[in-house]
């Protein structure tokens, strides 16, 4: 026999054992996975379908549970704002919560509470009222500068069916740098270069279907 078929036999050895171990480690497929089936028009209607398309097939609608859990009380509550209101979005209400907790926030720290009533009910103007008007009387004023919003999240709500009104609580976590200086004009409270973190809970209300866009600040809260 010669050299050349000797090494021949060699090598188809040392495959053979090798394709062994491979299977030793990685394991067979064989007796684990059937062989695919033919694709047929039925098969392909019978496969689970994306949540892409979830909202054109009348399922879960991804504006809503991108926000809320599906099937809880605020996903149902948000489902029926779209319902008295096609054109509701909750992305587009947060985008705008978003703007509006940095105007608020930045107004009530300067005492300018002119600027945001329209958009405060009575209640929250009055208590904001009654801060600004005892840090007056005390001397004191505030130096406030927004940095940045670093969370925001739908919390809850609620909406009444019978009266329109809906509900939407949003947590807010800011980042902010404040100081309150007295009279003689000393710090006081706070650092004008140390970063602050501000936690709020508020909800806003609005009458779905109405004409008036723009959503009312009712409650404030941690």
């Amino acid at each position: 026999m010669s050299s050349s078929v000797i090494q021949l036999l060699v090598l188809a050895a040392i495959a053979i054992f090798l394709i062994l171990r491979l299977r030793s480690v990685l394991g067979s497929r064989e007796g684990f996975e059937k062989p695919p089936a033919p694709r047929t028009i039925e098969a392909e209607d019978a496969r689970p379908r994306r949540r892409d398309f979830a909202v054109i097939e009348g399922g879960a609608d991804r504006d809503i549970t991108d926000h809320a859990p599906e099937g809880s009380p605020t996903a149902r509550a948000l489902a029926a704002m779209k319902q008295a209101e096609p054109s509701f979005s909750v992305s587009e209400f947060l985008r705008g919560a978003r703007s509006a907790y940095e105007m608020i926030l930045m107004a009530f720290e300067k005492g300018d509470l002119e600027s945001i009533r329209p958009f405060l009910s009575d209640d929250v103007a009055r208590s904001f009222a009654e801060v600004i008007e005892a840090r007056e009387r005390e001397g004191l004023s505030i130096e406030a500068h927004f940095v940045g919003l670093r969370e925001l999240a739908l919390h809850a709500a609620s909406y009444d069916r019978d009266t329109g009104e809906a509900e939407i609580a949003v947590r807010f976590v800011g980042e902010l740098t404040s100081v309150a200086r007295n009279r003689l004009g000393e710090v006081v409270d706070g650092s004008p270069t140390e970063i602050r973190r501000q936690r709020d809970v508020w909800t806003f209300a609005r009458r779905m279907g109405s004409p008036d866009p723009n959503w009312t600040l009712v409650a404030t809260g941690e």
